[in-house]
């Protein structure tokens, strides 16, 4: 079986507009969540409660929903430049985690959302209320974008980004200064 790069995954994921024992590291396809989702809805239920621990400063159960460490895996996050392969990945995810303390997933809202057999994606926006770099509780929204391929029956995370971008902003707002 020919394999093609995360760059032409994505590209093919925008063209075609989980899990008892998760902390354990395990989420085949045909296991079922405590409320009773499987599959991809699974590992999306996954990354939401690792996502809950992230902004309380805690990046290791996200780091069982991705890829089983390999180096094509892509994460862009608010806090610097998009991070290529696994130990990219991982050393930006603990940076960023690093930046929350005390934090709550408050929500999350499904803007798009497509899978094929072999690979999916999420659009969402993401809402926290944090401590951020030391500073009062805020509240967060996040604009972001998952790609989820599977991998030996079941899903795994192998992009992520997410940027504060959630309401329209003027032109000049993308001019570097």
């Amino acid at each position: 079986m020919q394999t093609i790069g995360i760059g032409a995954q994505v590209m093919l994921a925008v063209i075609l507009t989980a899990v008892p024992g998760w902390g354990q590291g395990s989420n085949a396809q045909d296991s079922t969540t405590q409320t009773g989702k499987r599959g991809l809805d699974a590992v999306i239920e996954q990354s939401h409660l690792a996502l809950g621990d992230f902004v309380k400063g805690n990046p290791e159960p996200m780091k069982l929903v991705w890829s089983s460490h390999r180096d094509d895996v892509t994460l862009g996050n608010p806090f610097g430049p998009f991070a290529h392969g696994w130990t990219q990945v991982v050393a930006t995810m603990e940076r960023a985690a690093a930046n929350y303390k005390d934090g709550e997933a408050l929500g999350f809202e499904t803007v798009s959302r497509y899978e094929t057999p072999d690979l999916a994606y999420t659009v969402e926006i993401e809402r926290y209320r944090a401590r951020i770099a030391g500073k009062e509780p805020a509240d967060v929204a996040l604009r972001c974008t998952s790609i989820f391929r599977r991998e030996d029956g079941a899903w795994k995370l192998i992009h992520r980004h997410a940027d504060p971008i959630t309401t329209a902003r003027s032109g000049e707002s993308i001019i570097t200064k």
